[in-house]
């Protein structure tokens, strides 16, 4: 349809810009790389339902926040004290990051990384080169120590840079693959801070592929189908997918060749179209040193959240002189890659308990069990329990406090504890449990092992 012609549908659609199309709760109804539409406003009565709906909308939305799940389940803070933008990890908080880390490093080595590990420092010579000091100071934490010039590191690449660079590189020993569990500094206005969202101290699940053009297909796929694997398994189904390229009317805007680019952006719309994945190209939302993808998931309340980034490199290679031995016995540029799957960790971190309203999977839970004796006289039995669960590292606690069963219940789901175990004098003759599910509820009598297979099946 032709721009002149946007309301000619019974003057039905509207032309928006882009941007505030694919943020709009109305949805995009047609759309091409260059055009949106949507629908124009319905009839009164349809807009007072709609603006109902979306007020109940909003209420569940707020049910949801994050940093209401953080304080009711004791998961993190930040504190003034410390400084803003700062996160405090508590216990279970930690242990939910560890299930993260550990899932998220086991995965990896599966998938052919190296983990790395990098200082939380370095001199202010290394940040010139990689020309992040000339562009992104403001944004810098910056100091002197003995007359020597220091950063706080704002990103990993070229830690991973100097570990690639370290020794000599064969096209034999591509692609390499670092991968990071990185924490990082940015300043950020304290106007801009908001919870776990947005914050100056963050852990990035961060890699860097270093590759040779012949590779670039096969690892774009790979690295297509080891997202999709990596997000599933968080609950996450739904995703929108972007490919920013290059603005055809400035490209005095970006580095690297043309031919560079036309290659680049079309070697990521053939990784996409080899796994089916539709995706909206946006032209000049390219960095000015590469083109990317863009993966957005979609939570339980429709909101769509920046979370995969798969991005070109054309700059730092040059920078570093970045580079491999050939068939030829010649050097020749590598090919950089960065890629983050889950974004920043706390970013992730807040929008997985708003997508699940802190009702974490039984495998991500900080903890899994907890077991209520009815009375002070079967805490014996209940300790029993307990070490059986801890033998085949089942994370639970004892509810030992002399309140009433119903109200043990009660605080164990207002928790969020995927498993509650009731001990009384039954259970205790029977050698048995009592076990309820959160949300759920009564699943019968088991046996310890018969309540094991079940959380174990469960968080696999």
């Amino acid at each position: 349809m032709h721009p002149s012609d946007a309301c000619s549908e019974e003057g039905i659609y509207t032309l928006v810009p882009y941007q505030q199309a694919r943020c709009s709760k109305w949805g995009i109804q047609k759309h091409n790389s260059k055009r949106v539409f949507r629908r124009k406003q319905p009839p009164e009565e349809s807009v007072r339902m709609s603006l109902l709906r979306n007020k109940d909308k909003e209420r569940e939305v707020a049910t949801a926040d994050h940093r209401a799940i953080g304080w009711q389940l004791d998961l993190y803070s930040i504190n003034e004290e410390v400084g803003s933008g700062l996160v405090l990890w508590h216990p279970k908080g930690t242990i939910v990051r560890k299930v993260i880390r550990d899932f998220w490093e086991e995965e990896h080595l599966k998938n052919g990384y190296q983990l790395v590990c990098t200082p939380h420092i370095a001199r202010e010579e290394l940040w010139r080169t990689s020309g992040h000091l000339d562009y992104y100071e403001q944004n810098m934490y910056l100091f002197e120590k003995e007359g020597e010039k220091y950063v706080v590191k704002p990103m990993n690449c070229p830690f991973h840079i100097q570990i690639y660079k370290a020794r000599p590189r064969s096209y034999r020993d591509l692609p390499i693959r670092y991968a990071e569990w990185g924490t990082v500094y940015r300043y950020e206005r304290s106007g801009t801070l908001q919870g776990l969202l947005r914050v100056r101290g963050f852990t990035q699940d961060d890699a860097h592929i270093f590759c040779a053009p012949q590779d670039v297909l096969p690892e774009l796929v790979r690295l297509l189908d080891f997202n999709q694997h990596m997000l599933e398994k968080f609950g996450f189904k739904e995703y929108r997918t972007y490919l920013s390229t290059k603005d055809p009317q400035h490209p005095e805007k970006y580095m690297g060749t043309e031919e560079q680019w036309i290659n680049a952006q079309n070697i990521l719309a053939e990784a996409l179209n080899e796994r089916n994945i539709a995706y909206q190209e946006m032209p000049g939302e390219a960095a000015f040193y590469g083109p990317k993808i863009d993966i957005n998931i979609v939570d339980a309340s429709q909101r769509e959240w920046q979370c995969t980034t798969i991005q070109f490199d054309f700059n730092l290679p040059g920078r570093f002189k970045i580079v491999y031995i050939g068939p030829d016995g010649n050097e020749h540029e590598v090919v950089m890659i960065h890629r983050v799957l889950l974004g920043a960790v706390e970013r992730f971190f807040a929008i997985l308990i708003e997508h699940c309203n802190g009702n974490l999977p039984v495998w991500l839970a900080p903890v899994q069990v907890t077991i209520l004796p009815v009375s002070t006289n079967y805490l014996h039995y209940a300790e029993t329990i307990r070490e059986s669960l801890l033998a085949f590292q089942i994370r639970c606690e004892v509810d030992d406090s002399t309140s009433t069963i119903s109200y043990k219940i009660r605080q164990a789901e207002i928790l969020k504890i995927p498993y509650m175990l009731i001990l009384g004098k039954q259970e205790t003759k029977l050698n048995k449990i009592s076990v309820r599910k959160h949300k759920v509820g009564d699943l019968g009598l088991l046996t310890i092992q018969e309540t094991v297979n079940k959380i174990k099946n469960e968080s696999s």
